[in-house]
């Protein structure tokens, strides 16, 4: 089982196993972030529209 070194097994392209678990990683990371931003775009438009909503609720009332 010596054989089993991360850094000497090869994956795809030739990357060592630890390059490749790095940047899965990495990737990892930027698809969290990124759909945190979605998310908070999304309830920031949300939000506006209860705001709009509320509005006209409001004028119609009196």
């Amino acid at each position: 089982m010596s054989d089993d070194d991360s850094d000497k097994l090869k994956g795809p392209g030739g990357l060592s196993l630890r390059l490749v678990h790095e940047q899965t990683r990495k990737s990892l990371a930027r698809d969290r972030e990124a759909a945190m931003k979605t998310r908070n775009a999304l309830l920031q438009q949300k939000s506006r529209w209860q705001r709009f909503v509320r509005y006209v609720w409001d004028k119609k009332r009196g």
